[in-house]
């Protein structure tokens, strides 16, 4: 095992994921009134309407496929009677609509904000890094979901490398030898997921991991007007 190899494959995932932990930590710690999506609805709302939500629905409909096929071994689906080509199809027509979601809301989205110059002010450095990692991180799914899937007869299995190699970080027995044998847009892909989660807890997509659950509990809350109505308008 190479120097490059143990760097690439073993040290920048345990980085990464020590950055992704700690950032969040000391983010939440000091800058708790910053933890917020820093929304601004209020300066342009028609492009938001429709973009906002694609890019959520798709970005979460991709995280669970990436969830799903990185954590669920290949025994697992055969046990239940699932074919590889079942899964296959299954997988990669599934990845193709919420690629293509994501996409159209991403694009929107970055339409916006590339062209309103208040919403343009906002945006900061990290967030400009973290959205070209997720330009790159978009791109090379969607080439693997139509190159090395749905547009050819012979389709990459990538449940005997890179999964294989992800659930052994998870158990700190880092096997390097299957993702060494990944086909090389699937390595990018790996790289660049581990920058992108190593920015992720200093931008604004920390708001994805809030869940206001005081909600629940909390007593509606009453707007009433400050000053009386004028005389003869309805109240």
């Amino acid at each position: 095992m190479s120097a490059g190899e143990i760097f690439l494959w073993i040290i920048v995932p345990y980085v990464a994921m020590t950055t992704f932990v700690v950032g969040l930590w000391w983010r939440y710690r000091t800058d708790k009134f910053g933890w917020t999506s820093h929304s601004t609805q209020i300066f342009e709302s028609k492009i938001l309407g429709w973009a906002g939500p694609a890019f959520h629905y798709g970005a979460l409909a991709a995280i669970g496929g990436h969830v799903i096929g990185l954590m669920v071994p290949k025994s697992l689906t055969e046990a239940i009677g699932m074919s590889e080509s079942t899964y296959r199809w299954f997988s990669a027509i599934a990845g193709a609509v919420a690629g293509a979601v994501c996409v159209a809301g991403f694009v929107g989205l970055v339409y916006r904000r590339a062209t309103d110059p208040r919403v343009r002010r906002t945006t900061s450095r990290i967030d400009i890094a973290v959205y070209f990692l997720l330009v790159v991180l978009i791109g090379l799914g969607c080439l693997m979901t139509f190159a090395h899937n749905l547009l050819t007869t012979n389709p990459y299995d990538y449940r005997d490398s890179v999964s294989e190699w992800w659930r052994s970080l998870l158990t700190f027995q880092p096997d390097v030898e299957a993702i060494e044998g990944a086909n090389t847009v699937y390595q990018v892909h790996a790289i660049v997921a581990w920058a992108f989660w190593a920015l992720f807890p200093f931008s604004r997509l920390v708001h994805a991991l809030s869940i206001p659950l005081q909600y629940l509990g909390r007593p509606y809350i009453l707007y009433r007007r400050r000053f009386a109505p004028a005389p003869g308008r309805p109240r």
